[in-house]
């Protein structure tokens, strides 16, 4: 009797999403044409909150935000590109409802990830926006897709309220003392290029850096909720990735 073959293991893409989520800073948003219903798609920057849901920045002359002051539900694309096949690379979908913020936690937040739009972000008919995330798709590559529900998606931020309240601190301190430990993660922990790091976020899960037009997620081996426990987990992150790379 013929051996049966192996089973494929499942597929566990939420980690793929998070950082897709994380790591994208420009995305497609579909929002419902007010006029015909239609979908309609239009190119945004990106950032997140500590929980994970997109930020954005917007002009009320722009066509969906008219779209979104009428009918709040909308998706965002996050892709990310590459050599070859586009259809190749991982894709991740979210969708959720838009709202305005008035929060300075994410007009800083948004600014830190995109730091040109200051030039702008003070204009009187630009505003930030934040979409409760509702649920996603991920197509990681051929094969290899699932449907992602909010908790999936979404940082819990149970019991991180000091690691939050310390965070703007935390990231100044990063790219004022230690962009040499910022360079390191990137390079070491999250295979990025060399470049000029600097940190953009943290929450619970991870650290988000920029350089340019570049970006990269590092996640933490272990959920952080305090700031103790982040500058403990960082000076090991950095002894670990300054130990991989002299061992190359």
């Amino acid at each position: 009797m013929p051996e049966s073959p192996p089973p494929v293991p499942a597929y566990d893409g939420v980690p793929v999403a998070k950082e897709l989520l994380r790591a994208i800073r420009a995305g497609a948003l579909a929002t419902l044409d007010a006029a015909t219903g239609h979908p309609f798609a239009s190119l945004v920057t990106v950032a997140t909150d500590p929980d994970g849901a997109p930020l954005l920045l917007m002009s009320t002359l722009s066509a969906h935000v008219q779209n979104l002051e009428r009918d709040p539900r909308c998706s965002i694309l996050l892709a990310q590109g590459g050599k070859g096949d586009p259809l190749a690379h991982p894709r991740l979908t979210v969708v959720g409802r838009a709202a305005r913020s008035t929060e300075e936690r994410v007009r800083e937040r948004f600014l830190a990830r995109h730091p040109k739009a200051r030039l702008y972000a003070g204009f009187g008919d630009f505003s930030f926006w934040r979409v409760t995330l509702e649920g996603g798709h991920l197509n990681g590559g051929f094969a290899r897709a699932m449907s992602l529900t909010a908790a999936d998606l979404a940082t819990d931020l149970t019991g991180a309220e000091r690691l939050l309240e310390a965070e703007a601190g935390a990231v100044a301190h990063m790219n004022e003392d230690h962009r040499d430990a910022l360079a390191l993660y990137a390079t070491g922990l999250a295979g990025a290029p060399a470049a000029d790091w600097r940190a953009t976020g943290i929450d619970p899960e991870g650290l988000d850096l920029a350089a340019g037009d570049l970006t990269a997620r590092v996640p933490f081996p272990e959920r952080v909720t305090g700031p103790g426990e982040l500058r403990r987990l960082l000076k090991d992150m950095a002894d670990a990735a300054r130990a991989a790379g002299e061992r190359e």
